[in-house]
């Protein structure tokens, strides 16, 4: 018979660690993965884990749109990544946009680090209200972004801003939460 401390150990961690596999499984399809196609595999996956709020979809068959603002260091990884998958009926999207003006409609925007030098004013910009904005620029999160991924001892990391989420209403699984640095910035108005 197993000791109830024991099992209440494994029953606290297995879930974690489900998670983890769960969430890094198409990551380790080969050893060679570059950094761009880990960051696809956790945009995709980050979409399983978070809720939007009703109204930001039109209809049931709208696609999940994933745009990437700036220039785009996903090669084809993001779209291969995506690629004739689906979520809760929804199909996935991906689209290059050059403006903030072309975001609405997008609910995971991915914000490059070409864009660092005008990340304060792009997150402050109302049209992004409702995507999950996820960046890789040193600051990100305490700037008012929502994801920003790190790439610590060689792997991908993220850190969520948990105040910037539940401002524009998202609600991150907790599952997430636990694999996340937790970073408590509200954003600027």
């Amino acid at each position: 018979m197993v000791p109830r401390v024991v099992l209440r150990v494994v029953l606290r961690v297995l879930p974690r660690l489900v998670l983890a596999a769960l969430f890094l499984s198409s990551c380790l399809r080969a050893q060679a993965l570059n950094e761009y196609e880990v960051k696809a595999a956790f945009l995709f996956n980050f979409a399983k884990f978070v809720e939007w709020p009703g109204q930001t979809f039109r209809s049931d068959k709208d696609p999940l749109r994933i745009c990437v603002l700036g220039e785009d260091p996903f090669g084809s990884s993001l779209r291969d990544t995506v690629n004739g998958k689906s979520l809760a009926g929804r199909s996935f999207s991906v689209a290059d946009i050059a403006d903030p003006a072309e975001a609405p409609g997008c609910q995971i925007l991915f914000i490059s680090s070409s864009e660092h030098r005008r990340l304060k004013s792009l997150l402050a910009d109302r049209r992004l209200a409702g995507a999950l904005t996820v960046g890789e620029s040193d600051g990100f999160c305490a700037q008012g972004g929502m994801v920003n991924f790190k790439v610590e001892g060689g792997r991908v990391a993220f850190e969520i801003n948990v105040d910037a989420a539940a401002q524009a209403s998202l609600r991150v699984d907790p599952k997430v939460l636990s694999l996340a640095k937790i970073v408590r910035a509200r954003p600027q108005k």
